[in-house]
């Protein structure tokens, strides 16, 4: 017992929400230094797993430092060859894409090069309502009916037999690009490029974390090489492919693909590029977001992303793709204005379902994965539902919309469970109509009367993988620090080993011992405070979606006279004249 006790950062086993302490790479009590710097940096990105010979490669990710050869993945080069036939002869080529943010930035990439390469290509981004996922048989045949003789579905298609199986009878090229877990059997298409195929060799298949935006980027550096091979470009200049980075980023982080490897180096120097706002409908975006700085790797995700998202989600589906390649100034504001607003009016929606959502909650606590489901949710918020969901109890969560006896489902999971293999399981199983997805996220159509079963069968079938996951259950610990030491050198200093997302954890801070000196709630159920230490130095913090948490509810009503560690992320708040450090509170622990 006195041994585990000392494996636990200032002894909290069990803190306010109920998670062990632990060091994530060794004990980093800093107190109030401020003098970090370079040393900082290092180590953390040591204890994310960086060899101490290869820090510098990881230091400032770079595309020359991580990018594979595109030749390396299946049907990659195959891919090009038909495209850069297309681009020569002048053909009709379409992109079909998803109706989220990976799918827009997708087709957006695509597009704008084959801007500059010469064609101007059509998109077709299907209805969420009205179509739901994927590539449709009726609307590929259409679309060659109207003259396209090469469609390439991007965030799509990898698990489309039917719909895929009608274009080929159809006589029409389809190139997929896609990211989603394979079955064995693969839709016949001209060439499936997707690092998640179950035949890819192992140096492919290490960047089976890529977005689909991502997997897009290479084929077009794929592209341009054959291009260049055929003599494209003797009387041409070769577009700037970096300059499409910025929507690489995007896509990437808003799809919550793991930061690490060569998505790193695609947010990275796509964050620099944005910076540039040399993308007219990118930079109106920004402004949308009424962001006064160039854009960090949190606004993609939390600004700029769901403004996105709401096109497809609550809007117009071809919202996303007309802002990314729009040459129009005016237009690109309009169009933005109006993601603004269906934004809005999403959240509106989700708290709606939330609710209901809540209501059903609490007769599943047994339960290892969450099936929720309920008649007339709106299935453009499921997916938001679903993470809320899966972050309050911490388990997988599926929220399913029904429409009479049929449900459209988005599900989340948490890490150390695959949701998207289960679904595919359960497709297999002849539970659901149509399903899947990857580790962390899946999507599914489902009959309303095999509504229990699934439930039934994902809890016996994910219970192991959950038990194990929910065990390591833990608040992983970068820095301990006084209130003194809460500076805005220190978020620089931390920010010196970002971009951060899943697979690479942005630095969590202790900060303590502190008192309460002030707190309220602000917002939807916001926790705001003002805490003190022993220093004499004072920091604001906040808890997001806390105040009916145990956490919360302990905060708001923390005796002045008992003192507390808190710990989570490092922020600057520069709403005032002079830039200041805030903490955003994920945990907190008794300091006595």
């Amino acid at each position: 017992m006195a041994l585990d006790a000392l494996s636990h950062v200032f002894g909290v086993s069990a803190s306010l929400t109920g998670r062990a302490w632990h060091w994530r790479g060794g004990n980093m009590e800093l107190g109030s230094k401020v003098a970090i710097g370079d040393d900082i940096a290092r180590q953390l990105l040591l204890s994310r797993g960086v060899p101490a010979d290869d820090i510098d490669r990881h230091r400032s990710p770079t595309l020359r430092n991580f990018l594979p050869d595109p030749s390396i993945f299946r049907d990659m080069d195959t891919a090009a060859d038909r495209i850069a036939q297309a681009v020569i002869a002048g053909e009709t080529i379409t992109i079909y894409g998803d109706y989220d943010v990976d799918g827009a930035t997708s087709s957006a990439l695509l597009i704008r090069l084959l801007r500059e390469l010469g064609v101007e290509a059509g998109y077709y981004i299907p209805d969420r309502l009205l179509e739901g996922y994927g590539p449709s048989g009726e609307a590929l045949v259409k679309l060659g009916e109207q003259g396209s003789s090469l469609i390439v579905t991007v965030d799509c298609g990898a698990m489309a037999h039917e719909a895929l199986g009608m274009a080929h009878d159809a006589g029409i090229d389809v190139i997929v690009v896609d990211h989603h877990k394979c079955a064995a059997d693969l839709p016949k298409t001209v060439a499936l490029v997707n690092p998640n195929r179950l035949d890819e060799e192992d140096d492919a298949a290490s960047h089976g974390h890529l977005a689909a935006v991502g997997v897009a980027f290479l084929l077009a550096i794929a592209l341009v090489r054959t291009l260049r091979q055929r003599g494209y470009f003797e009387n041409r200049a070769e577009p700037d492919l970096l300059a499409l980075l910025d929507v690489v980023a995007l896509g990437t982080v808003a799809d919550v693909a793991a930061l690490h490897g060569l998505n790193r180096a695609f947010v990275a120097q796509g964050l620099k590029v944005m910076a540039r706002r040399d993308n007219i409908g990118m930079s109106a975006l920004i402004d949308a977001s009424r962001l006064k700085r160039a854009p960090a790797c949190s606004d993609l995700g939390f600004a700029l992303g769901p403004r996105i998202n709401a096109g497809g989600r609550v809007g117009e589906s071809t919202l996303g793709v007309r802002l990314l390649t729009t040459r129009d100034p005016e237009e690109a504001r309009e169009i933005a204005a109006q993601l603004s607003a269906l934004n809005e009016e999403r959240r509106a929606i989700e708290a709606a379902v939330q609710e209901a959502c809540e209501e059903q909650l609490a007769r599943q606590h047994n339960r290892s994965v969450i099936v929720l489901a309920g008649q007339g949710g709106h299935p453009g918020v499921i997916g938001i539902v679903a993470g809320r969901i899966k972050e309050k109890t911490g388990k997988p969560s599926i929220v399913i919309a029904l429409d009479g006896e049929i449900g459209k489902g988005s599900g989340r999971s948490i890490a150390g469970v695959d949701l998207g293999a289960a679904i595919i399981r359960a497709r297999g199983e002849g539970l659901l109509e149509a399903g899947g997805g990857h580790a962390m996220a899946a999507g599914l159509t489902i009959e309303s009367g095999k509504l229990d079963a699934l439930a039934d069968w994902l809890d016996t079938t994910l219970e192991g993988q959950v038990a194990r996951a929910s065990a390591k259950r833990e608040m992983v610990l970068d820095l301990a620090l006084s209130p003194g030491g809460l500076t805005p050198d220190l978020v620089e200093s931390l920010e010196g080993a970002g971009p951060y997302g899943v697979g690479w954890p942005g630095p969590r801070v202790a900060v303590g011992p502190v008192r309460l000196v002030k707190w309220d709630i602000v917002g939807t159920d916001h926790v705001r405070l003002i805490a003190a230490g022993d220093d004499g130095k004072s920091f604001k913090g906040i808890s997001f979606r806390a105040a009916e948490s145990d956490m919360g509810q302990a905060l708001l009503h923390a005796s002045q006279g008992r003192k507390l560690w808190l710990a989570g992320r490092v922020k600057i708040d520069d709403w005032g004249n002079r830039p200041q450090a805030e903490l955003h509170v994920e945990d907190a622990a008794w300091a006595d």
